[in-house]
């Protein structure tokens, strides 16, 4: 009986708001959420669930579910949902803009004052905000592996993921060894599920879902084949398809990004390192890492102009496919076959990330032994001591300044 008053109570419509609501709610969000996508649901669950009463436990249990199985960035994606559900389409942008703006200014911001950081203070600050992006990616890495593979299939699968980026450079081989990992876990990862719970209906039909997806597809497919148009549409077809592929995490942007800009030398591997560091000590989505890369790139547009191009591109392919499967989630969730797939596919996120962490992580920022001294220091405080990430940027920072000094 009481499982069946749950289940009405999540399928009861979630009540309207105002879009400045919406908008405000978010922003307080946008302002103070540090910590990372884990932590932001946290903030979304006292703020929205128990103090505003959106939307009831198990709706938002099931909401967290289906963004986390979806490509892209999980924490904006629930954000999203719940703007739309609360204030419809301008709910949902006012719910994104709120919670992404305020991170995303600051770090364009830092992008103008990039060229301040020169001389031994400024190059010892870099330094340190590199070693920083060590300690933040090492910490990722051990805390997917933990979850992600946990048994010898899909840590063969992560192992084989590593391979694959080795011998196939760029986002070609990270795209590849999210296919196998997916295509093995049909074979290794076939565990059995337990049963679905939670249910919540979405003010979205399954017509509009199936243009979301078609549309998602089609920018994936033709968005190449338009870069030829103009340096524009090279900027937004390399953050759509680094969008497009993010499965686990926002840290799972950074082997993407790297591949897309680094590779091609629009931006310097310095100042790619250096601004993801600086990304740490912001609130809101680490995506919002984009918005520095468009404002630095070396090739027009940059500035605002790239960095609004960036920060939509990387954020647009999550958008679109959570739109599409809000509609079908439920069915989708519980088939075997589709989750098998997705444990594949996240054993190989935790390859790929590894990879990054060894080249171009910790080949650019660990020179010396000083180096690995104060890596280790930053990795520690944030597993052992849960230090908050912005505390350890500027620890950090202040430890690539004083080795610069010596």
């Amino acid at each position: 009986m009481k499982s069946d008053k749950k289940t009405r109570e999540a399928e009861k419509p979630t009540p309207q708001g105002t879009v400045g609501e919406v908008f405000s709610a978010f922003l307080k969000l946008g302002l103070t959420s540090f910590g990372g996508p884990i932590a932001h649901l946290g903030y979304f669950r006292d703020e929205l669930v128990i103090r505003r009463k959106w939307i009831n436990e198990a709706g938002y249990a099931d909401l967290v579910a289906l963004c986390q199985f979806l490509p892209g960035p999980a924490s904006s994606q629930v954000g999203f949902a719940l703007g739309l559900m609360r204030g419809g389409p301008l709910g949902a942008l006012a719910a994104w803009a709120a919670f992404t703006l305020p991170s995303a200014l600051l770090l364009v911001l830092l992008a103008y004052g990039a060229t301040a950081f020169e001389g031994p203070v400024g190059a010892g600050l870099i330094h340190g905000l590199k070693v920083v992006a060590v300690a933040v990616v090492a910490q990722a890495v051990w805390g997917m592996a933990r979850t992600l593979t946990p048994d010898r299939e899909r840590a063969s699968i992560a192992l084989a993921a590593v391979l694959i980026v080795i011998f196939m450079a760029g986002s070609v081989g990270q795209i590849s060894a999210i296919l196998v990992g997916g295509l093995a876990g049909l074979w290794l990862c076939r565990a059995p599920l337990g049963p679905a719970v939670g249910h919540l209906k979405f003010p979205v039909s399954k017509w509009v879902g199936t243009i979301s997806l078609v549309l998602f597809a089609l920018l994936l497919l033709l968005l190449p084949f338009a870069a030829g148009m103009s340096q524009g549409m090279v900027l937004f077809d390399s953050f759509y398809r680094a969008g497009s592929l993010v499965f686990g995490g926002g840290h799972v942007v950074l082997p993407l990004l790297q591949a897309e800009v680094v590779t091609s030398g629009a931006v310097s591997n310095d100042a790619f390192l250096s601004g993801y560091g600086m990304a740490q000590a912001m609130p809101g989505p680490l995506f919002t890492f984009a918005a520095y890369l468009g404002a630095v790139m070396g090739t027009l547009p940059n500035g605002l102009i790239g960095a609004t191009i960036a920060l939509v591109a990387i954020f647009l392919p999550g958008f679109l496919l959570l739109v599409g499967a809000l509609p079908f989630w439920d069915a989708f969730r519980s088939r075997p076959v589709a989750q098998a797939a997705m444990r594949g596919a996240n054993a190989a996120v935790v390859g790929i990330l590894g990879a990054a962490l060894y080249d171009p992580v910790w080949t650019s920022a660990i020179l010396t032994p000083f180096d690995f001294a104060l890596g280790l220091a930053g990795f520690i405080l944030l597993t052992v001591w849960k230090v908050p990430p912005w505390i350890i940027v500027v620890l950090m920072a202040l430890g690539g300044v004083a080795l610069g000094l010596l």
